[in-house]
């Protein structure tokens, strides 16, 4: 058993690790908004369960068993939203909190019968893959829209950004999973995106396209 903190230490890690190798602890604090000395006390704590490889000052990695730990974690959260959306109809800008305190129930058979009762989804209301219960998973093939060519077309598969602003922007741009979009025109002034959505042009922020995410 784990206590809140250390799966919310393992998490950001894991998510890092996507980024780099080797996670240093600055980056760690930024993740969790929290102090570097109160993170290197942390990092402390989960070495000495044999959940990360920390040498201070050359950065951190998850040990096999803090990386299966991190991964089930996250199949609870993906598992929660998904449930909230698909069997409460909850929007899905309104449920990474509460998936985020839901997460942490750690019964893994409660877990494995809301697999079972759902059907065994592969993906989560925000395109993100839900690892099984042996932690396996198909990882995401898509680009960003800000990463595709001019007259490239694929389908809104995902999003990098999860705060309820930004679905909220993107439900009201009918910019939501599973639509079809072309990039008509980058503009090169500040290089903000001109997509044809339902045979209408709308113009997203180069923020906007860095952080939503298409399967070509």
């Amino acid at each position: 058993m784990y206590t809140l903190a250390e799966e919310n230490y393992l998490k950001a890690i894991y998510k890092l690790s996507m980024i780099a190798e080797s996670v240093s602890t600055n980056q760690i604090a930024a993740e969790l908004a929290t102090k570097a000395s109160s993170v290197t006390d942390m990092l402390r704590k989960l070495a000495e369960k044999l959940l990360i490889n920390y040498t201070r000052y050359q950065g951190v990695t998850l040990t096999k068993t803090g990386e299966k730990v991190a991964v089930n974690i996250i199949r609870r959260h993906r598992l929660w939203e998904y449930f909230l959306v698909e069997k409460l109809n909850f929007k899905w800008d309104e449920v990474h909190e509460m998936a985020e305190e839901m997460e942490h129930i750690s019964s893994n058979e409660l877990i494995d019968r809301l697999d079972a009762f759902m059907g065994f989804p592969t993906r989560d209301p925000h395109g993100d893959p839900i690892p099984d219960s042996n932690g396996n998973f198909k990882k995401n093939d898509l680009k960003p829209i800000s990463a595709i060519d001019v007259n490239a077309s694929g389908t809104i598969s995902g999003v990098r950004e999860h705060s309820s602003a930004f679905l909220q922007y993107l439900e009201k741009q009918g910019l939501t999973i599973g639509k079809k979009v072309t990039v008509k025109e980058i503009i090169k002034y500040d290089n903000a995106v001109i997509l044809d959505i339902d045979n209408k042009e709308i113009q997203i922020s180069r923020d906007v396209a860095n952080n939503l995410l298409i399967a070509l």
